[in-house]
């Protein structure tokens, strides 16, 4: 039995269950947590299904959450979607229900969960679930929201199928969730959409970005900047894939002053492979699109060093 199998054959057994996402959510990580769940919903319509996390920082175009008591949990299935590691976990209530599955597409670096489905080949988690109710539409049942959460994912992982994760099956699928007739250009609009207060931020983003003669890029947003273009750190991750627009740029790094006075960092190369960094400095993720954390700036100056270095020995 493939992991595939044995996820279905697990959610066919429980009355209840109830999905998670990882903190501040993106576009994947709503549309495979929602979409599995109404792709659930459809298709056993007598099980009690949850999503669960709290604030969707911004999305709510895509989805809202449900409030679950602890009660809840007692006897339930529990499903993580799109979240590497266990502390990244939106609502730290899912190890309390009877079984736990998780899946991601992200490198399995810190496992948890009784049943674990990673695919770090797919472009996106939505992308896994997708072929999920692909291979079981004798059981599975897609209807119109279920697949406009799912391309939403999958659209906002691959910036609109231009990221090099996009694969045949991952435009094989797109084309398939099309098919449901909900408005596509709708979801691209509103994912590529920014306020007017991130438009300015991008400016000084592209005035302020520092590019070494390697092609090695960074830039640092502190507190005192984002106040004064009114803007928050989720809104920050809209601004991450700007210095790739550049020609000469072939890794970087946006660094994030927190209320807290770390700095979170987003990291993004067009070859050299990054995730390894990120892995050092109290993060993770993809070879070409990572997340960090520095300290201070003495941290935020060495993994800009450790870019450089990635970029030479590429």
């Amino acid at each position: 039995m493939n992991v595939q199998e044995e996820i279905l054959q697990t959610i066919q057994r429980y009355q209840t269950i109830i999905i998670h996402r990882h903190q501040r959510p993106d576009p994947d990580a709503l549309g495979s947590q929602v979409g599995l769940a109404e792709i659930l919903r459809n298709s056993f319509p007598d099980k009690t299904i949850y999503q669960v996390g709290g604030p969707v920082e911004g999305l709510d175009y895509l989805a809202q959450m449900h409030t679950v008591t602890d009660d809840d949990y007692q006897g339930a299935l529990v499903i993580v979607t799109d979240t590497a590691n266990a502390p990244r976990v939106s609502d730290q209530r899912y190890d309390k229900g009877a079984k736990l599955i998780k899946i991601d597409h992200h490198p399995n670096d810190e496992p948890y969960g009784d049943i674990v489905w990673v695919n770090t080949q797919a472009s996106s988690c939505s992308e896994m679930i997708a072929a999920f109710w692909s291979g079981h539409q004798e059981i599975l049942k897609m209807n119109k929201e279920a697949a406009r959460l799912l391309y939403a994912g999958i659209v906002g992982d691959t910036g609109r199928f231009l990221y090099p994760a996009t694969t045949a099956t991952t435009l094989r699928l797109a084309a398939d969730l099309l098919d449901f007739g909900f408005d596509a250009p709708k979801i691209n609009r509103q994912i590529d959409q920014i306020s007017s207060s991130v438009a300015r931020l991008s400016g000084y983003v592209y005035e302020h970005l520092e590019v070494d003669e390697i092609g090695a890029g960074k830039v640092i947003l502190s507190q005192e900047l984002q106040q004064s273009f009114g803007v928050v750190d989720s809104e920050t991750s809209a601004i991450v894939s700007l210095p790739g627009k550049i020609e000469d740029v072939l890794a970087w790094a946006i660094f994030v002053e927190q209320p807290e006075g770390y700095y979170r960092v987003r990291m993004r190369s067009k070859g050299p492979v990054i995730n390894e960094i990120a892995k050092r400095h109290h993060g993770g993720g993809h070879p070409l699109a990572s997340g960090a954390n520095a300290a201070d700036l003495e941290e935020v100056a060495e993994i800009y060093q450790e870019i450089q270095e990635a970029i030479r020995q590429a």
